[in-house]
């Protein structure tokens, strides 16, 4: 299939590389010239406009995918490729959109006949290799006519044991790829998602800042343990109840610099877990955890703990988010 892709940033640009991999054809644009040349070399068609892409993709319907910060970048990419796209042709935000915006979105440009698609995407830097996880919403027809697109994207069952008692169940799922509803339901998935892991990486953090303080001398001497946290982390990988990417990820940092030196503690929030506490106070649903989480990455912005250099180790490990350099 042809897909057009609008931003080749981190994730933008695995996402033409992996379904390059997988035989399809892309048609792609950035605002940084030397990304549409790295990727005009293993194949992709540049284009020097957004209007030059929409005109460069040749089969019917069209299909573009937009991977652009959330915000005004996004929206005026929607917008003006809107206006280059006929009755049928397919629009996608793969960003990390409001929900309520997509619901905006799609009644727009309904009023024209071009289909939207708000996909939710998980996997960061490491997609290329690892398959993105995609959470989808809005028109049904054009997620079924994009399914050999979705599917080349995710990552598949892979050797992730399958779950019992999965009849009658959406078998896409276990590949990595969900319709989960009408236009929104694609970003809201994906961002209750982030707001999980506001909350799992604050416990996992958490953890870290009580082992690594156990050495402190206002403890008693016969209860103070110099750990290792750099090999603690490793054990846990072995069979314990909280394996996981995040863990993984925690030893990586911790084998390469055991009090995480290199990192300041300053952790940013993108904009979902703020999203779903505000879905949280909507619909009256308590999210003590999640809200508290948030909240620590405020605070990190004033004081830093080894908890928030955990957190940030984390976040370059999954997504390649740098911190944010020092003020003054």
């Amino acid at each position: 299939m042809q897909l057009g892709v609008i931003g080749l940033g981190r994730m933008g640009g695995n996402i033409v590389r992996r379904l390059h991999r997988a035989g399809h054809s892309c048609v792609v644009f950035d605002a940084n010239p030397k990304a549409v040349a790295d990727l005009a070399a293993i194949g992709a068609t540049p284009a020097t406009s957004l209007a030059d892409l929409a005109a460069k993709l040749d089969q019917r319907p069209r299909a573009a995918w937009v991977m652009l910060p959330a915000g005004a970048a996004t929206e005026t990419a929607i917008a003006e490729l809107g206006g280059h796209f006929d009755s049928g042709d397919i629009l996608i935000d793969g960003g990390n959109s409001n929900f309520k915006d997509d619901v905006r979105r799609a009644a727009f440009l309904a009023q024209k006949g071009v289909r939207y698609l708000d996909v939710g995407t998980s996997g960061g830097v490491w997609g290329l290799e690892r398959g993105f996880c995609l959470m989808i919403g809005g028109d049904r027809a054009a997620f079924e006519f994009l399914d050999p697109i979705f599917a080349a994207l995710a990552p598949g069952i892979g050797d992730i044991p399958r779950t019992h008692d999965r009849e009658g169940h959406d078998p896409r799922a276990e590949q990595g790829y969900l319709h989960c509803g009408p236009s929104g339901a694609g970003h809201f998935v994906k961002m209750i998602h982030n707001g999980i892991e506001y909350g799992m990486m604050q416990a996992m953090a958490e953890g870290f800042d009580i082992l690594q303080g156990r050495a402190s001398a206002k403890l008693p001497a016969d209860q103070r343990y110099d750990l290792n946290t750099a090999d603690i982390a490793e054990v846990w990988r072995r069979g314990s109840v909280v394996v996981s990417w995040l863990l993984d990820l925690s030893a990586q940092a911790l084998a390469r610099d055991g009090k995480l030196e290199t990192f300041s503690g300053h952790v940013e929030d993108s904009g979902e877990g703020r999203w779903t506490i505000d879905s949280a106070v909507e619909q009256g649903t308590p999210a003590e955890v999640l809200a508290a989480s948030l909240f620590v990455r405020f605070r990190s912005r004033q004081d830093h703990t080894f908890a928030e250099k955990m957190l940030s180790a984390m976040r370059l490990g999954f997504g390649g988010h740098v911190e944010a350099p020092k003020k003054g």
